[in-house]
């Protein structure tokens, strides 16, 4: 029997487990934490996030930057553990944090492999028993406590967190496994989950699948079948053998997923220019050339079957229409995503109204605590859902050995 067993050995399951034996250490009891993962290497997706890097967390963070579950929901849990509140803990743990123009903090060495090694080695100070590979295969209630049962055998806990992750990158051991470890449990997921943060596919042959490796800002937007607007983003945009992808892309493709959903005719339209207004006397091509890259100035005016050496006070009106489409309102033919192989998250899980926000504990199985990316919660690129991870393991955690809830943080 150990008091506390944490599922899931990702960013929120280390998380969860450091705090919760740090505050068994804080009452004068044993850490009495033991971390569990299927993983043969622990810490895959931290070690390939940010291209190797390790994107911590973004310098502002608030419930706007995430989806899923109620903006009030997600914004109580983000508060106990703040952006200000994760710099400390990994300066404590010797790990600078420095902050690009974009806004998101990376460790100063570039090496995500940092961040892994620091989070291990807080775990072992902190007295966690990490066992791996160690796959939960079932879990179910006892008389105090909980048992998991395994390849491995089985396990007594007292009190049980699921940090299991969703269904991304599943050869990292993130399969969906967890969800069916809550439902087991007695809650509820959402009845769709979707890839999110992943790349888009186009038809074969359509222009920017000959254009990969070019990026420019763009501005994407979600429209219904009707044309009705449902989203905008601005941001880069970057052109694959595939489709598309690059931040802004990324950011949008959960929500085109969830629209078609509901409306199979809602689709892409990209602004790669926000207004069409070539000065007098320069030809078409010398003037996009000057707001995007060269090539794909050049496919863009093919797609709309003008000479690029066109004036624009020179062509006819159906062609001044074609340009003005194409370069402000170019519907993307998307056919479909990359899936969860290639997807940095999951959109869907357990709702937040299913937890007590100030613990995380289950509302329908006490004892039972969910952090991480098995609720209802996934945030845009820019290192917001590794926030999400350290706010909601903190939470749990914390709240898994004191019995009560965290302490709420300043803002």
């Amino acid at each position: 029997m150990t008091e506390v067993l944490v599922v899931g050995a990702g960013a929120a399951g280390l998380m969860a487990a450091i705090q919760a034996a740090r505050q068994a250490r804080a009452s004068g009891l044993p850490a009495s934490v033991t971390l569990v993962d299927s993983a043969r290497s622990l810490g895959a997706k931290i070690l390939v996030a940010g291209g190797g890097r390790c994107n911590v967390t973004h310098h502002a963070v608030d419930e706007t930057a995430f989806s899923g579950s109620t903006p009030a929901a997600i914004r109580k849990v983000l508060r106990r553990f703040p952006v200000a509140a994760t710099v400390a803990f990994f300066a404590e743990l010797a790990v600078e944090l420095k902050r690009e123009g974009t806004g998101k903090l990376f460790p100063t060495t570039d090496r995500a492999r940092t961040v892994l090694d620091a989070l291990l080695g807080a775990a072992a100070d902190a007295g966690v028993r990490v066992v791996h590979p160690w796959r939960v295969e079932a879990v179910r209630p006892l008389a105090e406590g909980f048992e998991v049962a395994g390849p491995e055998g089985t396990l007594q806990a007292r009190r049980l967190v699921l940090a299991t992750g969703g269904m991304s990158l599943p050869k990292s051991g993130s399969d969906g496994h967890g969800f069916a470890l809550a439902r087991a449990l007695g809650h509820t997921t959402t009845q769709h989950f979707f890839p999110a943060l992943v790349p888009l596919s186009l038809q074969r042959g359509c222009f920017p699948t000959r254009l990969s490796g070019v990026s420019c800002e763009a501005r994407v937007e979600v429209r219904s079948s009707t044309g009705r607007l449902g989203l905008a983003m601005r941001g880069p945009l970057l052109c694959t053998h595939t489709g598309l992808s690059g931040p802004v892309v990324l950011d949008v493709s959960r929500h085109l997923a969830a629209a078609r959903h509901e409306d199979p005719g809602a689709h892409l339209v990209v602004a790669w220019v926000p207004r069409v207004d070539p000065p007098q006397g320069k030809s078409l091509g010398a003037w996009l050339r000057g707001l995007l890259p060269d090539r794909l100035a050049d496919a863009l005016l093919a797609e709309a079957r003008v000479d690029p050496s066109s004036r624009w006070e020179r062509i006819p009106r159906d062609l001044r229409r074609a340009v003005e489409s194409t370069l402000t309102g170019w519907r993307a033919p998307v056919t479909g995503d990359l899936g969860f192989a290639k997807a940095e998250v999951t959109a869907g899980g357990v709702p937040l109204s299913e937890v007590r926000l100030d613990t995380l504990e289950s509302r329908v199985t006490p004892g039972l605590h969910l952090c991480g990316e098995i609720l209802d919660v996934d945030g845009r690129i820019g290192g917001f859902n590794f926030q999400w991870a350290w706010a909601s393991g903190y939470v749990a955690g914390y709240s898994s050995r004191s019995g009560g809830s965290t302490p709420e943080a300043s803002r």
